[in-house]
């Protein structure tokens, strides 16, 4: 019984212990002087649109600075004959797919606005936006 009871008190500290804030736990306290320049921003303009064959349409706009366009819909493609690792043969057949295509758009903190445009389809993700390193070729 007594062991039953040590265990059980340990654990209960064990968990105090753990429980404590974290800058308690590193031993440093955070800074006054550390805060954030962020503001609230609010939503200027929202369109969200969902059609019956599956497709969308949805952005918005925030008071900040921040656009987000997006639109997908779904796409047949045809998936070659192929072997699996375990030996089976997949037949050729048909799948569908989610394709989207869209851009999102920010100042950064130097005031530039940095716009990323993007597919995602069978090929997988592909940004396009001048922010983003050129492969050699």
């Amino acid at each position: 019984m007594y062991k039953f009871v040590i265990v059980l008190l340990s654990a209960v500290l064990f968990a105090f212990v753990l429980a404590r804030p974290a800058e308690e736990q590193s031993g440093v306290a955070t800074s006054p002087a550390v805060t954030t320049t962020t503001t609230p921003a609010t939503i200027l303009k929202q369109i969200d649109v969902t059609n019956p064959d599956g497709s969308y349409n949805s952005s918005y706009e925030t008071s900040n600075g921040i656009k987000v366009e997006n639109a997908g819909y779904l796409k047949k493609i045809l998936v070659p004959k192929q072997e699996s690792t375990d030996g089976q043969v997949i037949e050729e057949h048909e799948e569908l797919v989610l394709v989207q295509t869209g851009l999102y758009s920010y100042s950064d903190p130097e005031g530039n606005i940095i716009t990323l445009h993007y597919v995602a389809d069978e090929n997988g993700f592909q940004p396009q936006g001048d922010h983003l390193p050129v492969p050699p070729v």
